[in-house]
């Protein structure tokens, strides 16, 4: 069960939200979420909570392992928030060490409008994500012929792994 009329509530912002206010929203927005009454079943979805005109907030259930794969927002800044499991984030370096970092129940974090970056949700993970402005396009990347390659994809559309590009950065470790 999820209070939708109190979604719409918190996210009655008349303006485009920074990334920490993403993020704040993203913990309140959890309060509203009932775990015990989500369907647990196949290997997770992601459902839209609310969308106006300052942001939007989708709960992202994965019963199954799920890498998100390298993507950008098209321009929109994001906030996280972990209700339930762990997951780590990493964002894009090159020629640098990595940065993975992880986070569980209780973890929140953010990230500016220009990022590139992965999501890996360990089974049984549970995520609200805050965008703002809402989400025009999601960017994926992978590497094609020893090029790295951008595909814009619909804003509902699920990010798909990108194994050569993350194959790639682990041989620069």
């Amino acid at each position: 069960m999820i209070d939708r009329a109190r979604l719409e509530e918190l996210s009655a912002a008349e303006r485009p939200l920074t990334p920490d206010e993403c993020s704040a929203l993203a913990r309140a927005a959890a309060e509203h979420v009932d775990l015990a009454a989500l369907d647990r079943q196949g290997e997770g979805s992601y459902e839209l909570l609310w969308r106006n005109g300052s942001s939007e907030g989708w709960l992202n259930t994965w019963w199954e392992a799920r890498d998100t794969g390298f993507h950008d927002h098209g321009g929109s800044c994001v906030g996280v928030y972990l209700l339930e499991g762990e997951a780590r984030h990493e964002t894009l370096t090159v020629g640098a060490a990595r940065r993975v970092t992880g986070h569980v129940a209780g973890d929140a974090f953010s990230l500016d409008d220009a990022g590139i970056h992965r999501m890996e949700h360990e089974r049984g993970a549970v995520t609200i994500h805050v965008y703002s402005p809402p989400l025009r396009e999601i960017g994926h990347y992978e590497v094609v012929a020893g090029e790295l390659r951008r595909h814009a994809g619909a804003p509902d559309e699920i990010s798909p792994p990108s194994p050569e590009l993350t194959a790639a950065l682990a041989g620069d470790e």
